[in-house]
């Protein structure tokens, strides 16, 4: 596999096809800023395979996790806009600009968005040592014990580390943040005890959940998952307006030619409509959600202002 990766970006990055190609005419690196067994690797390979049987060149993934997303972004941001480099980024796209002072790419300038890609349900969950049954038991537990309990995440910016500052906005709590390199990492601390609570992608929650490792409270969606029909919303567990689904979306260096955008665009939305596709992600409690890349651009715009305004209210200071 790894040799597979490293052959892949090799590739990616090797002289464009000469003029008059037809597009695609060689691989296409697929970054993947989180590392294997994160949720956005889940789909974004699932979303290669598709679009390799599609394209009829394949899509290769290239995990390069980091910074909480921002390390392989970034990569992706640099590279030839030649439609050979994409990338597929989480809603913490949209939190990087109020959190890190000095980002090593733009957002808005330096990516061009080409796909809308899914709906992930997020779900809170902590330890079974820790003595809450309930959302409104954790919370009063983290009441009585100013600054004793601790949550993990993905890393600083993540959407799963600011669901935790917006919990502690909206409800007065004091926790300490533990952040990891990736959800994988931080899921492996809370199996082993590490780390009190943490808020995960349903895809990298639903095999502890269900081997008993951890405890699941809340899913932080406006109705129930039918993967988890049992678990209530925040909402129905005592706590409004505390709803932050993980939403997906693919983007390519800006420069990349806006026929080329369009050609992936199409294939992307043609492949999340595929049954078969569907089927796979509901199993994992993902709901395909395609959209254009004007769909996107729209979602990332009016995301980097919600959660300016989370960042802003938590009074977290960019780094």
């Amino acid at each position: 596999m790894l040799l597979a990766l490293h052959c892949g970006g090799a590739l990616a990055q090797s002289a464009s096809p000469r003029a008059g190609q037809a597009y695609p005419a060689k691989p296409i690196r697929l970054i993947v800023p989180f590392p294997p067994g994160a949720s956005s690797d889940v789909v974004g390979r699932m979303l290669g395979q598709k679009l390799t049987e599609q394209l009829g060149e394949q899509v290769i993934a290239d995990n390069r996790p980091g910074a909480g997303g921002n390390l392989g972004i970034g990569v992706a941001a640099k590279s030839p806009p030649d439609g050979y480099t994409i990338v597929i980024a989480t809603a913490s796209i949209a939190v990087s600009p109020s959190l890190y002072a000095n980002l090593a790419y733009d957002a808005v300038k330096d990516l061009a968005p080409v796909a809308r890609l899914a709906l992930i349900p997020n779900v809170l969950l902590v330890h079974p040592s820790v003595p809450a049954k309930t959302l409104r038991q954790f919370i009063s537990l983290a009441r009585a014990h100013p600054g004793k309990l601790n949550f993990g995440s993905g890393g600083a910016g993540t959407t799963n580390h600011l669901a935790n500052e917006l919990l502690k906005s909206l409800e007065k709590i004091n926790m300490v943040h533990v952040p990891y390199k990736g959800v994988t990492q931080a899921m492996v601390a809370m199996t082993g005890g590490e780390v009190d609570e943490v808020v995960m992608p349903i895809t990298t929650a639903l095999p502890q959940i269900r081997a008993g490792k951890v405890r699941a409270l809340a899913v932080l969606t406006e109705r129930r998952i039918a993967v988890l029909p049992d678990v209530p919303t925040t909402k129905e567990a005592g706590v409004d307006s505390f709803t932050m689904p993980l939403w997906y979306g693919m983007f390519a260096p800006a420069a990349t030619p806006r026929d080329i955008v369009a050609r992936l665009s199409r294939e992307l939305v043609r492949a999340l409509e595929a049954p078969d596709l569907k089927k796979r992600l509901a199993a994992l409690g993902v709901e395909a959600w395609p959209g254009t890349s004007g769909q996107l651009g729209e979602l990332m715009r009016s995301e980097i202002a919600r959660f300016a305004a989370i960042v802003r209210n938590a009074g977290l200071q960019p780094q």
